[in-house]
């Protein structure tokens, strides 16, 4: 029997040895932390908890508009955290009985590769263990990635996994990137009534997604009482105040640095075996997952060069590993096809190639586009703004689309399975959608794609 060591157990780590079970492999997965990873302790999973809450309190605070009164909607900070925690923990909880189940190993301690066929574990109690082996998988994981000028002091400057520990949510806050979880937070505070400013170097949000859909969102924060400074730096902190490079100053609770996250491939054993890395990357054959250079190394998730660091590309990459390593066949990830979604209300998502991209690698495209504004199931539910844009190629297959409104995050798969299978406009426009519903505008964008649309 084979024996596969897997270094992590966030979500490549786990997927991966859950995965395993359905090939004659023996598997060790070693976690100096909690198993689940970021993705499920700090980051995921709380912070969806998070924007649901706040979504919901948005919905309450705005509920006059459907003619319900509502005389207060004061939150039970206390009891909203309690039951966070105990999500997670029943998923962390349902994790290691999976793991159980399926007869996998797990390590507690600090795994650092010793050779190609040997990890050693440095546990708490200071004893070592050596497990020898076939395989190792790397999937380490990434960390907040930290500002030289803004280093995290945990009180006043903070990074996303320490946030959404608070006790409840600070008044005036200043958040320090306007990428996805920049905008995720921005989101979430507002909704929850803080005052909240985003400062952001570039001149747009999202930047690499699509910009019509990425302005939509950004207006729809603004209305909502978001500032946002484009463009613009943060210069210095003194105290409580911050001052900005548009000579500007602010007064601030809390500074939330969002600007992204490292990869951990700190201190595991790299150099041991000759792995370089690119600014802590790692290179790998994306067909296989196998460490370049490494025969019997691989590695997936957010330690990887070219990854999205996305979780759901994590449990894909490290099945794609398993499934390599079991079957000395290769299996690789349709990487054109990874739907992206930043969970902000209104939500926005994308698939494939925008119009930047598709510029960028020279291809000519056709766009059409439809609203949200005269789709009845979005005025029903008072989320008629926004819009959805389809991407296809010069009489060709559908490449890509953007969506930013209501669920945006679900209607997305939709439009993933048209690009993965590169189907063709005329094809994608024949299928009816249900009436009424959110998606009737992605079916109104694919007709006006196709040529023939109702308006």
């Amino acid at each position: 029997m084979k024996k596969l060591t897997i270094i992590g157990g966030g979500p490549a780590g786990y997927a991966a040895a859950l995965y395993a079970n359905n090939f004659d492999l023996e598997v060790t997965i070693i976690e100096s932390d909690v198993l689940g990873g970021t993705c499920l302790n700090r980051g995921c999973i709380p912070a969806k908890y998070w924007l649901h809450l706040a979504e919901l309190n948005h919905e309450i605070n705005n509920a006059s508009d459907f003619g319900i009164q509502i005389e207060s909607s004061e939150m039970d900070w206390n009891k909203a955290a309690t039951k966070r925690q105990d999500i997670v923990s029943k998923l962390v909880s349902g994790i290691g009985m999976l793991l159980k189940s399926k007869k996998v190993n797990v390590v507690n301690g600090w795994g650092k590769i010793k050779n190609e066929k040997s990890v050693l574990v440095k546990k708490e109690d200071g004893t070592e263990e050596l497990i020898d082996t076939d395989y190792i998988l790397l999937a380490t994981g990434s960390k907040p990635r930290e500002l030289p000028s803004l280093k995290y002091d945990n009180k006043f400057i903070i990074n996303s996994d320490t946030a959404l520990n608070w006790e409840k949510p600070p008044a005036n806050v200043c958040v320090v990137g306007a990428g996805a979880i920049g905008c995720e937070f921005a989101s979430l505070l507002i909704d929850l009534g803080s005052t909240v400013t985003v400062v952001e170097l570039e001149k747009e949000i999202l930047p690499g997604l699509d910009k019509r859909t990425s302005g939509e969102l950004r207006k729809q924060l603004t209305k909502r009482g978001v500032t946002f400074k484009m463009g613009t730096s943060i210069d210095s902190v003194k105290g409580n105040e911050v001052s900005f490079s548009d000579n500007e100053k602010g007064t601030f609770d809390t500074v939330l640095v969002a600007i992204g996250r490292s990869p951990l491939t700190e201190n595991i054993g790299l150099e041991d075996v000759a792995i370089p890395t690119t600014k802590g990357y790692i290179d790998v054959n994306l067909e296989t997952m196998q460490v370049s250079g490494k025969e019997n190394i691989f590695a997936a998730g957010d330690i990887i060069t070219n990854s999205p660091q996305l979780a759901h590309v994590a449990f894909a990459e490290a099945m794609s590993a398993v499934s390599f390593i079991a079957t000395g066949v290769p299996s690789p990830i349709n990487y054109s096809a990874i739907p992206y979604v930043v969970y902000t209300n209104p939500e926005l998502a994308e698939v494939g190639l925008n119009s930047e991209k598709a510029k960028h690698i020279e291809l000519e495209v056709d766009q059409a586009q439809h609203s949200f504004a005269g789709i009845g199931r979005a005025m029903i539910q008072n989320q008629n703004q926004g819009l959805v844009k389809v991407y296809a190629e010069k009489e060709g297959p559908i490449v890509g689309a953007s969506i930013c409104g209501p669920s945006a995050g679900e209607m997305i798969h939709e439009l993933m399975y048209m690009v993965g299978w590169e189907a063709l406009p005329k094809d994608a426009a024949e299928f009816i959608h249900a009436h009424p519903t959110l998606s009737e505008a992605v079916g109104e964008s694919l007709l006006s794609l196709n040529g023939k649309g109702l308006h």
